[in-house]
């Protein structure tokens, strides 16, 4: 069997995609510490209601926070990459590519990622992010490519 963990192509995929998946949840708890850390950076007005953790809200907590910002950014930026690469990895390995090429692609593509995550959070220029953000972008594709070519050869 292809998804099973008895491939080692399939292991490969399990290790790059619960990596990606624990970046992108965790980015979200990053945000979520953040706003709690600086009180700001909460994007709607029910934010301001006085609770547990708010107990003391005031208007200019809705105002943009860079600290925040960068953070959601960030996150966004995962939501737009990762679930692309869960579905091209798996189509991926369901078509039994050769190891080693399995390996450079996926845990490239783990790599991209946190080397966009350290340079946005270094403040690194667009040039530097944008990228690392290709090098994952094209390793998506060439995976997608290589179903496609399997699929239709």
């Amino acid at each position: 069997m292809l998804l099973t963990m008895d491939n080692p192509v399939f292991q490969v995929y399990a290790v790059a995609a619960a990596l990606a998946v624990l970046k992108l949840m965790l980015q979200g708890w990053m945000t979520v510490y953040r706003m709690l850390a600086s009180n700001s950076g909460l994007v709607s007005p029910e934010d301001l209601r006085k609770g547990l953790i708010n107990k003391n809200p005031h208007p200019d907590q809705l105002e943009p926070s860079d600290y925040v910002e960068r953070s959601r950014r960030m996150h966004r930026n995962d939501l737009e990459n990762i679930p692309a690469f869960l579905a091209a990895g798996l189509l991926f390995t369901a078509v039994n590519p050769p190891l080693l090429v399995a390996q450079v692609l996926m845990y490239g593509f783990v790599l991209a990622r946190l080397a966009h995550f350290l340079a946005y959070t270094t403040r690194q220029s667009h040039e530097m992010r944008a990228t690392f953000y290709t090098v994952g972008s094209v390793i998506v594709i060439a995976m997608a490519c290589y179903v496609l070519w399997s699929a239709l050869g």
